[in-house]
């Protein structure tokens, strides 16, 4: 299976940066080898300054050694090794009136001191963090996803949904990061879903992604936008950039195995601000955003 799924998220990859260059129309995806001494490596690839993508990163990799001990507390293991894998990319768009997007898809594996595997599991998402608030364009993109979910379990949708609204919560700021999306994690075996029935579940939701991001990008791309309308966009920006260095858990793993740090924080915008207890006007178009990250809306 993990040689299946890394096959799947190199060319997934390829798939998505080329459509990116031709959305972009001028900026190029620089590509980057990378080997982790412990085992394993993997192919950072980074966006920027385009006419579209101030920065963005699609990344794929495959490590493998000695599960660290933090770890090990954390999943309640003994002494294991491990593989892991994935496809992780974030787009920070120039244009306020763009969002921002960030997916995630992968697979990990445990093994004893025999080789043989004593945990495997899928897991992965996809979310939107909009800067201003277009209700058309949060329905696309949770109508996509539940497209995508409706084609193996109709349960599965309003599930990962839910679970996304509660992971991509900035608890200290008692708000979303973002309009949600889909989250899952641990997806393992069960009577009612093979290993094979999760790859088909997980790669049909990587598979929706350019349909569930681009329209919104082209659509919004264009837009004009004012000096003020940027600096809240890099305001918000400072949430995002909080959500990962706090909360997310694919960053946390990154620097407990000694990943690699400049794949691990691309995730990071360029330009950000940290205004001293930043209110938006009342009745504002920041405001309508801020009340819907407050509460969870069911978009479809």
């Amino acid at each position: 299976m993990k040689n299946k799924f890394y096959k799947y998220i190199e060319t997934l990859q390829d798939q998505i940066t080329s459509k990116l260059e031709a959305v972009d129309g001028k900026a190029r995806f620089q590509e980057d080898i990378w080997e982790r001494p412990e085992g394993g490596g993997g192919r950072t690839r980074v966006i920027e300054n385009g006419n579209v993508f101030e920065k963005g990163g699609v990344n794929i990799s495959g490590v493998h050694g000695k599960l660290p001990k933090s770890m090990q507390d954390y999943f309640k293991v003994g002494d294991v090794d491990f593989f892991a894998c994935g496809l992780s990319l974030v787009l920070h768009p120039t244009n306020p009136m763009v969002p921002t997007v960030h997916a995630n898809w992968r697979y990990f594996e445990m093994y004893d001191k025999t080789g043989e595997i004593v945990g495997s599991w899928f897991g992965g998402g996809q979310d939107l963090t909009p800067y201003y608030l277009f209700e058309d364009d949060a329905k696309h993109f949770h109508q996509t996803c539940k497209t995508a979910c409706d084609k193996h379990n109709p349960e599965f949708y309003p599930k990962y949904k839910a679970r996304c609204d509660e992971y991509f919560y900035n608890a200290h700021r008692n708000e979303g990061r973002g309009l949600g999306g889909l989250f899952f994690d641990y997806c393992k075996a069960t009577e009612d879903m093979s290993m094979e029935n999760w790859y088909n579940f997980v790669t049909e939701v990587g598979d929706s992604f350019l349909e569930a991001y681009v329209p919104i990008v082209e659509k919004r791309k264009d837009l004009s936008y004012t000096e003020a309308q940027r600096n809240w966009q890099e305001i918000r920006r400072g949430r995002y950039v909080e959500f990962n260095l706090v909360h997310d858990k694919g960053t946390l793993f990154g620097l407990k195995t000694n990943g690699r740090i400049e794949s691990i924080l691309m995730s990071l915008p360029p330009h950000v601000q940290w205004v001293y207890n930043h209110e938006p006007e009342a009745g504002s178009e920041e405001e309508k955003l801020i009340e819907v990250l407050q509460k969870p809306v069911d978009w479809v």
